[in-house]
């Protein structure tokens, strides 16, 4: 089992920051990609921007230039810096992590987790 927790969620202001973390915790053998996605009331679950081990990113169009991510491999964490924040953005915050666990010290599998979920909402 691989278990996300996530902190940073809140009310801010338009033009104003805020900042996400997950961090991830469990049997862990490896972690390929780390992600954030929002849903907001009404609309389907969409990708905010992820990070692979290599560190490779990903933004939506809607967020590009405003938030950046960033991962901790050491502290299995990855971050999002949102910057310039709109009303727009007021969603449910959901960290994804996809990678390798481990059941036994001969037994590996596949994980995909997300996070419960934290509150963002940006008031104009």
């Amino acid at each position: 089992q691989v278990q996300l927790v996530e902190s940073g969620g809140g009310l801010a202001q338009a033009g104003g920051s805020l900042r996400l973390s997950c961090a991830a915790s469990g049997s862990i053998v490896q972690i390929n990609s780390m992600g954030w996605y929002r849903q907001a009331p009404g609309k389907q679950r969409e990708m905010v921007a992820t990070i692979r081990s290599g560190s490779t990113t990903n933004y939506s169009d809607s967020v590009k230039g405003r938030f950046t991510i960033s991962r901790d491999n050491a502290k299995n964490t990855v971050y999002l810096q949102m910057n310039s924040l709109k009303p727009e953005d007021t969603a449910v915050y959901y960290c994804n992590a996809v990678g390798i666990s481990s059941r036994s010290t001969s037994y590996f599998q596949n994980f995909n987790s997300w996070g419960q979920g934290t509150q963002v909402t940006v008031s104009s």
